[in-house]
């Protein structure tokens, strides 16, 4: 049961209560010759996802158009009938835009029912991949609205996601998620329903496509799940309209890595090989590097050594192919190392701890961003105490605590936690201070 964005988004555009709006279609019920007792859970548990019974739908349309004095159709307050056709605009990307902008809208505003819903799995999941890779395309993405959409535009939005992804990088995603979603609300979205011509429009739609991906990390950086998930297929609709493969390929490749975190291996290996074939030549060595380092991870874990190995080699075969300064921005995340540590967690999986070793400690002897190099110091202290190499596990996790002070990122907690829990499990000596150091790092709230 997906939480109904777009009910929660008119009702606050008609500045009507729960209260308010239960009391409003018991009236209109009234006139229909209909006995209904709705009180404001009611309202709730429609806006977590639970849809009306018999005319009530129609009612919450009659109240809502009356309220905003303008046509109100079941496809605008999310209660399109399944199965049945849309409206004309609830499956284009006008109707794709203002379901987006109402989830942007109620993050803002922080609703329980957004923050707290839990990711899709199955054919959910795999719908807006498949979507991505097959026709229809977008023949036309132009728009008539009421601001002209001007190349400074669509300049500020690049930068706005370069500016949050080193926010991200630097601090976390639980400090910069508020900061991107109020920007998507109050800039991007008079954007995207302004006024442009096909050719600036998919540029216009790029640019916001690689604002909402970055929104997504810092929603599954912060352990809404489902928040980021939803943020992730936005961002694949949007690249499909911008037409360029390239970037819904690094969209799958953050669902691909979201996979590994929720144990959907499978999943990742397939997301991953759609990227990579639907991309074709348009996927740039960076990116599939890191896609063919994922899959070996999920293979691993699979126990299916084989393609595991397979898919090292040609991680490592793409990462040699790596040229600065002909990446696009988005894929600067693939930093030197990163394959290496993808590859590391990927041998230690199949107990291959000399190989995992190695390539744990090239992955730390290469330069990254804070972020990145707290993930790399983990995974070679993990490694280090699995080799029995107590000292070198101690001194690394001691960088490991030091390097994430002043982090707000719940994925980053979640591996200091686990160095913790192996360091004091394993009972060695010197264990107990760089423990200590941890659980200092850990007692400041997020």
């Amino acid at each position: 049961m997906q939480p109904n964005t777009l009910l929660d988004a008119i009702l606050d555009e008609a500045g009507i209560s729960h209260a308010g709006l239960a009391a409003h279609v018991n009236q209109a019920g009234r006139a229909r010759g209909l006995a209904l007792r709705y009180e404001h859970t009611a309202v709730a548990r429609w806006l977590k996802g639970q849809r009306p019974r018999g005319q009530v739908p129609d009612l919450i349309c009659e109240v809502l158009a009356t309220r905003l004095q303008r046509p109100v159709t079941l496809d605008d307050i999310g209660l399109g009938v399944p199965g049945e056709p849309s409206a004309p605009h609830g499956t284009s990307l006008s109707g794709f835009v203002e379901r987006a902008t109402a989830l942007w809208r109620s993050d803002e505003q922080q609703r329980p029912h957004i923050l707290g819903a839990p990711a899709v799995t199955g054919t959910p999941a795999v719908m807006p991949v498949w979507e991505w890779e097959n026709p229809p395309e977008d023949v036309d993405v132009s728009r008539g609205g009421r601001h002209r959409v001007t190349t400074a535009d669509i300049e500020m939005l690049r930068a706005a996601r370069a500016h949050y992804e080193q926010m991200y990088r630097k601090t976390g995603g639980v400090a910069t998620r508020s900061r991107i979603v109020g920007f998507l609300n109050s800039e991007a979205a008079p954007l995207l329903r302004g006024s442009y011509t096909d050719a600036t429009g998919r540029q216009l739609h790029r640019a916001t496509g690689g604002l909402v991906a970055v929104a997504g990390i810092c929603a599954y950086d912060s352990d809404a799940h489902g928040l980021a998930q939803r943020y992730f297929h936005q961002a694949l609709r949007l690249a499909k309209a911008s037409g360029d493969r390239g970037l819904g390929a690094y969209v799958i490749a953050l669902l691909v890595n979201q996979s590994l975190f929720m144990r959907e291996y499978r999943q990742a290996v397939a997301f991953a090989e759609a990227a990579l074939r639907a991309a074709g030549k348009h996927i740039t060595p960076a990116l599939a590097s890191d896609l063919y380092a994922m899959q070996a991870k999920a293979y691993a874990h699979l126990g299916d050594g084989t393609s595991a190995l397979s898919c090292i080699r040609r991680a490592e075969q793409a990462a040699e192919r790596i040229r600065r300064g002909y990446e696009p921005d988005e894929t600067g995340y693939v930093q030197p190392g990163l394959v290496n540590v993808q590859v590391a967690e990927a041998l230690l999986s199949l107990g291959e701890l000399a190989a995992a070793a190695e390539h744990a400690a090239a992955a730390v002897d290469n330069p990254a961003h804070d972020r990145g190099r707290v993930h790399r110091l983990a995974m070679l202290s993990t490694i280090a105490l699995r080799q029995g190499n107590a000292d070198k596990a101690v001194a690394t996790a001691v960088q490991m605590a030091e390097q994430a002070r002043g982090m707000e990122s719940q994925r980053l907690r979640d591996r200091l936690r686990a160095v913790r829990e192996h360091l004091v499990r394993s009972g060695c000596a010197g264990t107990a201070e760089a423990a200590e150091l941890i659980d200092g790092a850990l007692r400041v709230p997020l």
